[in-house]
């Protein structure tokens, strides 16, 4: 190691470390230090992404030590390097729930460290709901609504403080090799001080069509926003859209449209989901999607809640 990457190894775990802190949670899974050698053999010198997130986040299938990894390098930029360092820190603190990527460690000899994950074979999700050009299954897409659930009601609700994700969308859920979904890049999280229900938002962050009302006026991220973020999310499993296109919001088309029309045309073309039953379920899940988008923060529910209703629609949804 050179006296350079000594110096990126030194300031980049002062940061990790200050963003360990500052969750107020006090513990964490060990953290492995990858070497700048290691990553850029095992990626060719960082040459050619499998996949990118975001622009500026290149994503590479690598192995290292025999095992399929995935390693995530970011542009190199101050802001970006506050961003990196406080996704190392909550992923590791969340890397033992089983629908959040796992962190297997980092390399911090880089002016910008790289992420090294456990491989998520399937890639991310498109900004329509599906994978490698392809829609997925009703169950699937019910199942993956329901498990995201469960890994941002942790989120909100593990630590000393509330953490908001603010980057509830798509390209930041990747599927395993058995479609489980894995929710990741916790860069631009924040905790909410003790005693308050709120936090500003120095930065503004965020995809247009995924943005809550309420963050967008103020500036300021409650635990509302993932729900109206995730909202979003809802629908566009359900409709197989994007949350914007050149015709508008997802939120406003949808309103504005009957539930057969809103609906996947792959979906209600599955066997069996044309019965009375099944089409229940859909509005159910229809209904969370729009409960989660209201515009008022007091009118939408808990994540714990939308949680809670996602099991109760994925439990009595029989497999085809």
């Amino acid at each position: 190691m050179g006296k350079k990457e000594e110096q990126h190894m030194v300031k980049n775990g002062g940061m990790v470390l200050e963003e360990l802190i500052s969750t107020g949670n006090g513990r964490c899974n060990p953290i492995r230090n990858f070497s700048a050698k290691q990553l850029l053999e095992a990626t060719n010198n960082f040459h050619s992404p499998s996949f990118t997130t975001r622009g500026e986040e290149k994503w590479f299938k690598a192995f290292v030590n025999n095992r399929p990894v995935l390693i995530k390098k970011v542009c190199c930029s101050e802001p970006s390097l506050t961003e990196v360092c406080r996704d190392i820190a909550i992923s590791s603190q969340m890397s033992s729930h089983g629908r959040v990527l796992k962190l297997l460690g980092c390399c911090l000899e880089f002016p910008v460290p790289a992420l090294v994950y456990e491989d998520a074979e399937n890639g991310p999700l498109n900004r329509y709901g599906g994978t490698n050009g392809q829609s997925l299954p009703w169950m699937t897409r019910l199942r993956i609504a329901k498990d995201i659930a469960n890994a941002l009601t942790n989120l909100h609700t593990a630590f000393s403080r509330p953490i908001i994700h603010l980057s509830v969308e798509p390209s930041n859920v990747l599927l395993d090799t058995d479609f489980v979904p894995k929710l990741c890049n916790f860069s631009r999280s924040v905790s909410i001080p003790e005693g308050e229900t709120q936090v500003k938002v120095l930065q503004f962050s965020g995809t247009f069509g995924f943005l809550d009302p309420h963050y967008i006026n103020t500036f300021s991220a409650t635990e509302k926003t993932d729900v109206y973020s995730f909202g979003v999310f809802l629908l566009v499993l359900l409709t197989g859209k994007p949350a914007c296109d050149m015709q508008g919001r997802l939120v406003d088309f949808v309103a504005k449209k009957p539930w057969n029309e809103i609906v996947d045309s792959t979906i209600l073309e599955e066997e069996g989901v044309t019965t009375e039953k099944q089409q229940k379920k859909l509005l159910d899940f229809l209904n969370l999607g729009l409960k989660c988008t209201q515009d008022g923060c007091e009118d939408r529910p808990t994540m714990i809640d939308v949680a809670k209703e996602l099991v109760r629609i994925h439990s009595s949804t029989p497999a085809p």
